[in-house]
């Protein structure tokens, strides 16, 4: 008899057969469509509370608009604790990741602190402008005496957008919707994306010239001055931020504040910041704490002092207002990329450069999301933009 395999084909059982025939006929469109609803309908279970909240706040913002005076201090509410929480992974996340063995008081007291200084400093030295100017460039620079719907309400879009853990703009998402031309956008866009690439290159720049440098300061246990350094680093980027990003919440303000409603103003940021501090900083945090080292204080000091510097640097260049979220994904980006690329860091843990550029991409199209509906809101809220497009296309 011959030892070699048998030539004949094997039988299949009746059974195999049966489970051939079902996947071959099995609709596969309907098993993704089934999971897609599956985690759609797991979200909304787990954000039940916060997607209620949301639509009573939506409901509030449909009835009151029409109220001028109540629509401004409404918008205002929704905008000042929105703003915060998203731009929050700009400035304090670094600064939240490297102090998570800090009490929350103890970050709110000092980061509360530099706030209302940096406002009573802008409010006295401006006659009651707690935007350091912004507001005054063309197409921000009179306080809105009607309010639309879209105005009150994108606040909390930014609110779900945030929610969804996306670094969309701030400025963009509020501010376009103030714009009394298109020329106020493109040039916020203008600006915006120039920081993007300014902050993108320089970052590169910096953590491949003194990568070694950079890769020296994370060896071992970091000696206790630098948590003093990396505080007034902190609260420098902090103060500077607060000059850019400030017009985001005082659109929805007179453009000088009396006595009353500049305590009104920070008093109400104030409690806010305590309550983002509380929950450090919420769900979009983990944009920064999924970054390569960023809880040694070390790494987010240099974070930090290079970010201020690109600030420092735009503050002075114009009084356009610009989106610092894109600045700041710009820095995080060149920064993941030189480290990543350069042999001399060997105190963090490397990862493939397709996984790199997927992250940095993720983050850039997100913010490019924003972006959009931004340009959609501030078209459905001006009529004279509305205008402005309807006359290219005549």
């Amino acid at each position: 008899m011959p030892t070699g395999k048998s030539s004949k084909k094997q039988k299949k059982s009746p059974k195999e057969n049966s489970l051939l025939i079902n996947l071959l006929n099995m609709d596969f469109s309907s098993v993704l469509i089934d999971r897609r609803y599956r985690i759609l309908r797991l979200f909304l279970w787990k954000e039940r509370q916060f997607l209620q909240t949301i639509i009573i706040f939506f409901i509030i913002a449909g009835i009151f608009y029409p109220y001028p005076t109540v629509a401004m201090w409404l918008g205002f509410a929704f905008a000042g604790y929105s703003a915060i929480a998203n731009d929050s992974i700009q400035t304090i996340g670094t600064f939240l990741a490297s102090n998570f063995d800090k009490k929350w008081w103890v970050l709110w007291i000092y980061i509360g602190g530099i706030f209302l200084i940096t406002m009573t400093v802008g409010w006295i030295i401006y006659d009651g402008d707690v935007s350091f100017q912004r507001l005054q460039s063309k197409g921000f620079d009179k306080a809105p005496e009607s309010f639309n719907f879209l105005q009150v309400a994108s606040p909390l879009v930014l609110l779900i957008l945030t929610r969804l853990r996306m670094p969309v703009s701030t400025t963009f998402l509020l501010l376009s919707t103030f714009s009394a031309t298109s020329t106020g956008i493109i040039g916020v866009a203008q600006k915006s994306l120039f920081g993007y690439l300014i902050a993108f290159v320089v970052s590169i720049l910096v953590w491949l010239i003194f990568a070694k440098g950079i890769n020296n300061l994370n060896k071992g246990k970091a000696h206790g001055v630098w948590t003093a350094i990396q505080w007034i680093t902190s609260g420098l980027l902090w103060a500077v931020w607060l000059m850019q990003d400030a017009a985001n919440i005082a659109v929805f303000l007179p453009r000088k504040l009396s006595v009353g409603e500049f305590l009104a103003f920070s008093l109400y940021i104030f409690l806010g910041l305590g309550l983002l501090l509380y929950f450090r900083g919420g769900k979009i945090q983990n944009i920064i704490n999924e970054k390569s080292a960023v809880k040694d204080v070390r790494g987010a000091t240099v974070i930090d002092f290079v970010y201020s510097m690109i600030l420092i640097f735009f503050q002075n260049l114009s009084k356009v207002p610009m989106s610092t979220t894109w600045v700041f994904l710009g820095l995080l980006a060149g920064r993941e990329i030189a480290i990543n690329l350069s042999p001399k860091y060997t105190t963090v843990k490397k990862r493939k450069l397709g996984f790199v550029f997927r992250l940095v991409g993720r983050d850039a199209l997100f913010a490019l999301i924003g972006l959009v509906i931004s340009v959609l809101m501030a078209i459905a809220v001006n009529r004279s933009i509305q205008e402005e497009i309807i006359s290219l296309f005549r």
